[in-house]
């Protein structure tokens, strides 16, 4: 019988070290002793693979699949893209598995988050009731660190890492500066409903007066009163506040402090706290402000990236590739061993134990005030940032990888979903 082919795809939004993982991916399936035949990509997740947006990995040199593991961004396309449960659709199923059969693909690696795990959930679901033979294998990915069933997520350590370098950096910019009003930084980073990431900007105070002097997360309702005397008695005290606030902040009444649009699907996209909250402070408190937003900023920053994390990302995507080789469908996660020093290894999850589900910060790992995080939380994070993974430079900048690989010519008709 011979080898069937393999596909992989990226989903959602990108981080630093995705395409590490991709590298794990097809390192481990050329190593596969003919076990697997071509090692597919789609172009743009899940829509590529409708649309039978195919490339072959083959293409890819052992070179530039080095300078791949060092490139941030999505190398193969991702997209945010649904399937339709397959009783409301099924022809979209009919279209996704004419295409996996005409390919005769027998693994299907998906490279996303917890909504990404739901698709790898009915994809998988889809082929046994059509009794086509499939091994689907979620690999997580999110700077969001929310998905469950994992100790931590690849992409996340790298965008900590570059936020608390961030944090830190504008600490020593507003101890230099000097005003007789007294002056405040705001900060948004991402966070929906999770604050890892405005939590991981702790880890840049070395001391109780350093920056971030408070953090906003999602996960506690935003008081004004109390954060306002937070602020003045810091800028008393200091001369300056800086403020960290997740763009998912929420006032005491539920709703979402700031956002910019609301899509008719019901997606909103958030954005904004950050400079309501400059506002405030300066319409309560008359202080100079300044605010900046972090946005994708902080999950491309491969120049800064943690050689923890991208050693993960690496990790799951091999292990993903063993897994299927093994037959166990599943989602692919990180299990802590140990703290101190850090130990950790791979480990797998039913989708079903996954998909859609959402991981918030546990109320250990929140102040006391809700103004910030506890030590418990910066031992648990601070091996995430650990180590730095330089990407090689050319010219003083990073020699980032640009994949051009043709397209597959398509066996089935056009398709667009």
């Amino acid at each position: 019988m011979m080898a069937r082919n393999l596909l992989y795809a990226q989903s959602g939004g990108v981080t630093a070290v995705i395409n590490a993982s991709a590298a794990g991916v097809i390192a481990t399936a050329r190593e596969a002793g003919g076990r697997i035949g071509r090692v597919l990509a789609a172009r743009n997740g899940i829509l590529g693979v409708l649309r039978e947006a195919l490339v072959d990995t083959a293409d890819i040199s052992a070179d530039d699949l080095a300078r791949l593991r060092c490139t941030p961004g999505g190398a193969f396309g991702s997209c945010r893209f649904d399937l339709d449960p397959e009783e409301r659709n099924p022809a979209q199923y009919d279209r996704l598995f004419a295409v996996l059969a005409a390919h005769d693909i027998g693994f299907f690696l998906y490279n996303g988050g917890n909504g990404s795990m739901e698709t790898c959930r009915q994809i998988q679901a889809a082929a046994r009731d059509r009794g086509y033979p499939l091994t689907v294998v979620g690999v997580p990915k999110t700077i969001d660190n929310d998905i469950v069933h994992t100790d931590c997520c690849p992409g996340f350590g790298s965008a900590a890492k570059y936020l608390a370098t961030s944090v830190r950096e504008v600490g020593l910019d507003l101890n230099a500066m000097t005003t007789t009003g007294g002056r405040a930084f705001v900060l948004e980073v991402m966070g929906r409903n999770a604050g890892w990431l405005a939590a991981a900007c702790a880890l840049a105070a070395d001391s109780p007066d350093c920056a971030p002097h408070i953090i906003l997360l999602p996960e506690v309702p935003f008081d004004e009163v109390p954060f306002m005397t937070r602020v003045r008695e810091t800028v008393e005290r200091l001369g300056s506040c800086a403020i960290v606030v997740a763009e998912g902040l929420r006032g005491t009444d539920g709703k979402i402090l700031s956002m910019q649009a609301q899509h008719p699907k019901g997606y909103v996209q958030l954005g904004g706290a950050g400079e309501a909250i400059a506002d405030r402070i300066h319409s309560e408190l008359g202080y100079k402000v300044h605010y900046a937003v972090a946005d994708y900023l902080q999950r491309a920053a491969r120049h800064l990236a943690s050689r923890t994390d991208t050693n993960q990302a690496f990790a799951v995507g091999k292990a993903a590739v063993r897994r299927a080789l093994a037959g166990a469908g599943g989602v692919i996660g990180i299990k802590r061993l140990s703290g101190r020093p850090y130990r950790w290894r791979t480990i797998q999850a039913a989708f079903e134990k996954v998909a859609n589900l959402e991981r918030t910060l546990p109320p250990d790992f929140i102040a006391a005030d809700g103004l910030g995080v506890t030590d418990d939380f910066r031992n648990w994070c601070r091996p995430l940032i650990a180590g730095e993974d330089l990407p090689p430079f050319v010219d003083g900048l990073p020699d980032y990888l640009h994949l051009q690989l043709p397209l597959l010519a398509r066996l089935l008709p056009e398709y667009e979903p």
